[in-house]
């Protein structure tokens, strides 16, 4: 997504608002009109249907219950809060149902298990312009929630101007204009970079710019409307 200078720049946000689910939990819902945000890319929140496999530990096979009853919290145990090989993000994961028979392989004792189930996926692209809000400050920047990831808003990259970081009171400024953004700030900035870890989702690093016109906090896009 290129946006020309001084365009007013459009985000997708993450909804939050939530639907309770069978098992108890929330489900931030699909918006029926995210599309028209995401100029020809993905929708930022997707379900799809997959098939995996679950592994049983030998502890969870008792005589006179069902494996169906551990299939819940081991699939989300195996399959949430981490990124695929197209770097979509399992929120979570729900409905899910056993496929077949389970195996057993020599010498493990576990039974694996093929089941099919519905996945609440995350999506970010390069260059693409969102909405968060800022929920940490460090001498680096900022972090900024953005869904149910987090993305650094490197000092550097806030704004043209000499920047002052202070931690007493958790605000980053500008040394000229004033300019500043705190703990819970809303901003809205571009994703500049992903570098992606599915081994290890907390090593995962996403880099924002907010120097743009029409990005930054919420306050800077009012003054310059």
């Amino acid at each position: 997504m290129l946006i020309q200078e001084r365009q007013v720049a459009v985000a997708r946000t993450s909804p939050p608002e939530a639907q309770p689910m069978k098992d108890g939990r929330d489900i931030p819902p699909v918006l029926a009109n995210l599309g028209e945000v995401c100029f020809g890319g993905k929708k930022m929140y997707s379900i799809v249907e997959r098939e995996d496999t679950i592994r049983i530990p030998a502890e969870y096979i008792r005589e006179g219950q069902s494996l169906v009853d551990h299939i819940d919290s081991l699939a989300n145990d195996a399959f949430e809060g981490r990124f695929d090989v197209d770097e979509n993000y399992t929120v979570l994961t729900f409905d899910h149902k056993p496929v077949g028979r389970g195996k057993i392989i020599h010498g493990d004792g576990a039974i694996y298990q093929a089941v099919s189930f519905k996945a609440l996926l995350f999506n970010m692209e390069n260059n693409e312009v969102v909405d968060g809000y800022v929920s940490d400050v460090s001498e680096y920047g900022a972090f900024v929630r953005i869904g149910p990831v987090e993305a650094l808003l490197h000092k550097s990259q806030i704004l043209d101007e000499p920047i002052q970081v202070n931690m007493g009171i958790r605000r980053i400024e500008g040394a000229q204009s004033g300019k500043h953004i705190e703990e819970g700030s809303h901003v809205r900035s571009r994703v500049v970079s992903k570098a992606i870890n599915q081994n290890d989702p907390r090593a995962s690093k996403i880099g924002l710019n907010c120097k743009m016109d029409g990005l930054g906090a919420a306050g800077w896009i009012t003054e310059n409307d």
